[in-house]
C-alpha cells in the first residue's frame, strides 16, 4: 500500500511539473524566435561585410528621412511666395514708395523677394533690363531648390542599386557554402546566406520608395509655387513698362493743282 502511494505521488509531482516545463519551454523558444527574428534584419550571420552593408542602409534610411523632411519644410509656401507680400509690393509700387519697396525686398529671403528684388535692381538700366534681370534670378534660384531636392532622387536610385550589391553577395555566400560542403550544405549556412540576400534587398526597397514618392511631391510643389511666384513678380514688373505715345497724325498732302492745257495763240488757260 505504501509502495502504491509513493507511485501515485510520484505521477503527481511529475505531472504538475510538466506543464510548468512546458511552458518554461516554450517561453524560451519565443524569446530566441523574437531575437533570431530581430537580429535578421540588423545582422548577417557569419558575414561582416554583409552586415556592413546592411548598417549602411540603416544609416541612409535614418539620413533619407532627415532629408525629407527639411526639404519638405524649406520648400513651404512661406518660403516661396510669402501671405501679403506680393499684396504689400503692390501697393508700395501704387504710392511710388520705391526706397521703401527695395528695403522689404532686401530683408526678405523667400524665392519671390529675391527675384523682384533683383529686376528692382535694373531700373535704372531700363525695362527691358529689369525683365532680364526678373528670368535670370528665377532661373537662378529654381534650379537652385531644384538641385537640393535632386538629393532624394539620388538617394531613392541607388538605395536599390545597394540592396541588390548585398543580394548578389548573399547569393555568393549561399552557393559557396553549397560548394565547400559539397553539394550538401548545411541548413544554417546555407539561409545565412540566403538571409543577407533578402535583408539587403528589403532595405534598399524600405529607402527607395518614400525617397522617390517625396522627391515627386516636392518638385511638383515647388513648380507650382515658383510659377505663381514668378507671376506675381512679372506683374508688378510691368507696372513700370513706359507708356508709348501715340504717333504724331500724318499731316494729310497738299492737292494737286491742276492747270488746263494752254489755249490756241500761247495764252494760258484758267487755273482750276
Amino acid at each position: 500500500m505504501s509502495r502504491l502511494m509513493r507511485m501515485s505521488l510520484l505521477a503527481t509531482a511529475i505531472s504538475s511539473a510538466w506543464p510548468a516545463a512546458t511552458f518554461a519551454q516554450g517561453e524560451a523558444a519565443a524569446k530566441a524566435t523574437e531575437t533570431s527574428f530581430a537580429a535578421a534584419f540588423f545582422l548577417s550571420r557569419g558575414s561582416i561585410f554583409g552586415t556592413a552593408i546592411i548598417w549602411f542602409l540603416l544609416a541612409l534610411s535614418v539620413f533619407s528621412v532627415g532629408l525629407m523632411g527639411y526639404m519638405w519644410v524649406i520648400n513651404r509656401r512661406i518660403h516661396i511666395l510669402p501671405e501679403g507680400l506680393a499684396e504689400r509690393s503692390r501697393q508700395l509700387i501704387q504710392t511710388q514708395q520705391y526706397r521703401e519697396l527695395l528695403g522689404l525686398l532686401s530683408a526678405d529671403v523667400s524665392y519671390f523677394g529675391k527675384v523682384l528684388g533683383a529686376s528692382l535692381q535694373e531700373s535704372s538700366h531700363g525695362f527691358g533690363a529689369m525683365i532680364r534681370a526678373l528670368e535670370q534670378a528665377a532661373d537662378e534660384h529654381t534650379t537652385r531648390r531644384l538641385r537640393q531636392i535632386e538629393i532624394l532622387n539620388v538617394i531613392g536610385n541607388v538605395a536599390p542599386m545597394i540592396g541588390l550589391f548585398g543580394t548578389v553577395y548573399g547569393m555568393i555566400l549561399a552557393f559557396q557554402s553549397i560548394v565547400a560542403a559539397g553539394g550538401r550544405p548545411s541548413p544554417v549556412e546555407l539561409a545565412a546566406g540566403i538571409g543577407t540576400a533578402l535583408v539587403t534587398t528589403f532595405w534598399g526597397l524600405i529607402i527607395a520608395i518614400p525617397s522617390v514618392a517625396v522627391y515627386a511631391l516636392i518638385r511638383n510643389n515647388v513648380d507650382a509655387l515658383t510659377s505663381e511666384a514668378m507671376l506675381e513678380a512679372q506683374d508688378l514688373v510691368n507696372r513700370f513698362r513706359p507708356s508709348q505715345a501715340a504717333p504724331p497724325a500724318a499731316s494729310p498732302a497738299p492737292p494737286a493743282r491742276l492747270n488746263r492745257p494752254s489755249a490756241p495763240g500761247g495764252a494760258a488757260g484758267p487755273s482750276a
